[in-house]
């Protein structure tokens, strides 16, 4: 029998998010400053892949079955494909999952998934290409469509798009991106903007709740919404069957509805830092013990004892001030 990870609140965590750095080529302005998180052009102390493999590999002998690779924007990271055909040869690693913009994702598609990547969510806030430019300061839209055609190709399934819904910036596309998910044989998920950061406590004026969201899909294509059920891959989303079709639609409603009952992740940062919750500042630093030569043992009752400090739930709307200074490119997402 496998060994499994359990929090103080009976969650099994069995899914971690592993950011591979915290540069991004885009800016989009609830995720990080228009300057970087780096202005001096400074990128020092990311862990190697070596390091980062040796952290899965003790998380996966604990039980955790999903990696997502994340950034920044890990297509940034030179030879991301050799990174994922090294972890993927861990015996347990059920499934390797990409996030990203897609910027660079027609180069490397093919290479990601001979390697072992077999689906990716991809971050699109705009169809409109000179407002996509504008929400991620620089963006090519082109480009990015060019990555999602490139990753259909290849057979990366499912693919999934992310929309932060925007109030009075792109709001009014709701329904286009419905209707390009259908187009394109993609889900859509719908997310709230989040209070992480500077960055994102700066956006809530435009939080646009999911419930609303819903009701605007469901009068677009004119028939009900159906929960999903069964096995997915779903992470936090509620997500929904248009009725009459096998297109899914989902909301991630971290404000307005969270999920945290049912939370079953972690993330590690490219710096090597633990995070046990994305609206918390728990954390537990696995990089120096790394490198002061812990045993393969010890880190695992490391990780096993940090799973102890994991909370029960987020308080974004109480608890703003204290996770500000969290970035949202630095966590991983």
């Amino acid at each position: 029998m496998r060994k499994s990870l359990i929090d103080p609140f009976n969650r099994t965590i069995d899914y971690v998010r592993v950011s591979v750095t915290d540069k991004c080529n885009y800016r989009c302005g609830y995720c990080m400053p228009e300057q970087g998180v780096h202005p001096d052009g400074v990128h020092s102390e990311y862990l190697s892949y070596d390091e980062l493999a040796r952290i899965i590999k003790a998380f996966v002998d604990l039980g955790v079955a999903k990696i997502r690779i994340t950034g920044g924007e890990p297509l940034v990271r030179k030879n991301l494909a050799g990174f994922v055909a090294q972890i993927k040869a861990f015996d347990g690693l059920e499934d390797i999952a990409l996030s990203t913009n897609a910027h660079y994702l027609e180069r490397e598609a093919e290479a990601l998934t001979l390697a072992g990547v077999t689906r990716a969510n991809i971050s699109i806030d705009s169809l409109r290409p000179a407002r996509f430019k504008n929400i991620t300061r620089g963006g090519d839209l082109e480009k990015v469509l060019a990555g999602v055609d490139k990753a259909l190709e290849v057979g990366m399934k499912p693919i999934k798009f992310n929309m932060v819904v925007m109030k009075g910036t792109n709001d009014d596309e709701i329904e286009a991106m419905v209707d390009y998910g259908i187009q394109k044989g993609v889900e859509v998920r719908f997310i709230e903007t989040m209070p992480i950061g500077p960055a994102g406590v700066g956006m809530m004026e435009q939080h646009y709740p999911a419930d609303k969201i819903l009701a605007r899909i469901k009068k677009h294509v004119g028939v009900d919404l159906i929960p999903s059920t069964g096995k997915s891959h779903d992470g936090p989303a509620r997500n929904f069957i248009i009725a009459g079709t096998d297109t899914r639609i989902g909301v991630i409603s971290a404000v307005s509805q969270h999920f945290c009952a049912t939370c079953n992740r972690v993330r590690l940062t490219a710096k090597g830092i633990l995070a046990l919750c994305l609206g918390q500042a728990d954390s537990v630093d696995l990089r120096t013990p790394l490198r002061n030569g812990i045993t393969d043992e010890a880190l695992q009752q490391l990780i096993v004892d940090a799973m102890l400090k994991k909370p029960e739930k987020h308080f974004f709307n109480e608890n703003v001030h204290n996770i500000e200074f969290r970035q949202m490119v630095q966590l991983g997402g």
